[in-house]
């Protein structure tokens, strides 16, 4: 058997949210002297953009690594329909007890789509733009102290495709 060449399939989602740089480990004088102007308690926001890169070979019947139909209902269900136009202190459990860092909305998205892919193996990186001048990447490594993982969804899963299912994959601040 010939092996299949490895792509990396990337595609990219806007959001805006608004969040408080804020730690409950910190006092309220630390927490004004690590996070500076993103402390305000009435928060700011930010016009995100993630792009989550899969990576596998590609299929010797579709022609694809996923269908990127695919990916992009992920990307709905993880990013859109839990960050969009919300507060991520207030409206996004996860950030409960966990400062809502660029970092840590990157952990975020990267765990809840591991929750929804059908080949969640294929995932290799998110990627998000806080501001043009900053970005995050995070491929899976290590959680971060107060880690809890997003409960697996109840609602229904997005519609895979056949690609997906062929035996042949293996698959803030500006300072």
């Amino acid at each position: 058997m010939t092996e299949r060449p490895q792509i990396y399939l990337t595609r990219k989602e806007c959001f805006s949210a608004c969040h408080r740089l804020h730690s409950p480990f910190l006092s309220e004088e630390a927490n004004r002297e690590v996070y500076g102007k993103c402390n305000n308690p009435n928060g700011h926001g930010h016009n995100y953009t993630v792009e989550v890169t899969v990576f596998g070979p590609v299929d010797s019947k579709t022609g694809m690594v996923m269908n990127i139909t695919d990916l992009k209902e992920y990307m709905e269900q993880a990013i859109m329909k839990k960050l969009d136009h919300l507060n991520l202190d207030k409206d996004v459990p996860y950030f409960k007890n966990l400062p809502s860092t660029t970092e840590n909305v990157a952990i975020f998205i990267w765990d809840s789509l591991k929750l929804l892919m059908a080949k969640p193996e294929l995932l290799y990186e998110v990627k998000i733009y806080e501001t043009d001048k900053n970005s995050v990447i995070y491929r899976g490594e290590k959680h971060p102290p107060g880690y809890e993982p997003p409960q697996k969804p109840v609602a229904v899963k997005p519609k895979i495709s056949s690609s997906e299912t062929s035996s042949n994959l293996s698959s803030d601040s500006d300072g």
